[in-house]
């Protein structure tokens, strides 16, 4: 962690192309896996299982489930859209009653007590998007000691915290996706911030190490200038926008959002000092956020998956975790109307590439 968060305040950021000399491994120090420049895909095989398993579970095959999902926040549109998802297999299997709850701000500490809370009260099953990745292991430890399944999606926890984690793209695929999009809008020696979520947060961190091997790799001569943190609130997310445009005036060619809510609010910060055309804005967003943007010419995409879908796939996970029809060294999972899905890195569920969606396709989706 310390390598992070020196990448992040270092003073030499400022004065060089800081992603082609970045060592900065992300908040798991795993090291990145940049995909081909072009679009070549390897196909690679998951290897062994190394997720945990619960202690003593009873005997749940085909019988009712009382399950808890447990986001990183609620109230938020990518969460009330992964929660639907996970509704819907709920409906279509029949079996399986989920309630979605959970803090109100991305704070590990509150969810932390969210889940212990349900792991006392009782239920079958958790559902969780992590806040953070080691902080949040010990309480899934105690969940799968307790007998209960555990299924993580969006933000996953350590492999031996969970049974699965369904992945909505692999970091090194939306890295590829991010930093492609940014280069065709600000050029391949533009400069440019992110405003990600926290620092620690595991899913944005690996994507913003992706992001930097990557762009060493493949967009060498692109110049990164900050990371802001800005906790997926929609006001402080504006207003580290504005700081930044702000603070880099001409220098600014792009903001990167890592967050559902940062990418947003950042198209609405450019749009409110006449910047449209000027400072592009490259993220993950659900697409009815960014129509406005998108559709008036302002903001030229935005990237994300199908957040239904996410969620849809965790909840089918979740049933076959309990049924013991999804279990060590399988290579596909039977997703329902998602079809078969791939293993990977050992045991996660890919559910597929990130979508660049433009104003050509965007008036088509509905989320």
């Amino acid at each position: 962690m310390r390598t992070l968060l020196a990448f992040l305040i270092g003073s030499s950021l400022l004065a060089a192309p800081a992603l082609a000399q970045s060592t900065w491994t992300g908040g798991d120090d795993q090291p990145a896996s940049p995909l081909a420049c072009d679009a070549t895909v390897t196909a690679v095989p998951p290897g062994d299982y190394n997720g945990g398993e619960p202690t003593d579970a009873p005997d749940r095959n085909g019988k009712p489930l009382r399950v808890v999902d447990i986001p990183k926040l609620v109230g938020v549109g990518y969460f009330n859209s992964t929660a639907s998802g996970i509704q819907e297999a709920a409906k279509e299997l029949g079996s399986m009653t989920v309630t979605t709850d959970g803090p109100t701000r991305a704070n590990i500490d509150e969810q932390i007590t969210f889940i212990d809370n349900y792991i006392t009260s009782g239920v079958d099953g958790i559902l969780f998007a992590a806040n953070d990745p080691v902080a949040i292991a010990p309480v899934l430890k105690r969940a799968l000691e307790a007998g209960i399944n555990v299924v993580g999606y969006d933000a996953d926890a350590e492999p031996d915290a969970r049974q699965w984690f369904v992945n909505q793209a692999e970091p090194n695929g939306v890295a590829k996706s991010m930093i492609d999009q940014l280069a065709s809008e600000i050029g391949e020696e533009g400069s440019f911030a992110i405003v990600t979520s926290t620092f620690t947060t595991p899913n944005q961190a690996r994507w913003i190490t992706e992001m930097a091997a990557y762009a060493e790799k493949c967009h060498p001569k692109l110049k990164f200038l900050e990371t802001v943190e800005a906790q997926e609130d929609n006001i402080l997310s504006f207003n580290q926008a504005q700081t930044l445009i702000n603070k880099y005036g001409d220098e600014l060619k792009g903001i990167l959002g890592m967050t559902s809510v940062a990418t947003p609010a950042a198209s609405e910060a450019v749009q409110q000092n006449n910047l449209c055309g000027k400072v592009a804005v490259v993220g993950l967003a659900l697409p009815n956020a960014m129509k406005p943007y998108v559709n008036n010419d302002c903001v030229k995409s935005t990237i994300l998956w199908s957040t239904v879908d996410l969620g849809y796939a965790a909840g089918m996970a979740m049933r076959a975790v309990a049924d013991g029809t999804l279990k060590p060294g399988d290579t596909t999972f039977k997703a329902g109307r998602l079809g078969d899905l791939q293993i990977v890195n050992q045991s996660q569920i890919l559910l597929g590439a990130p979508k660049v969606f433009t104003k050509v396709d965007i008036n088509d989706f509905d989320f």
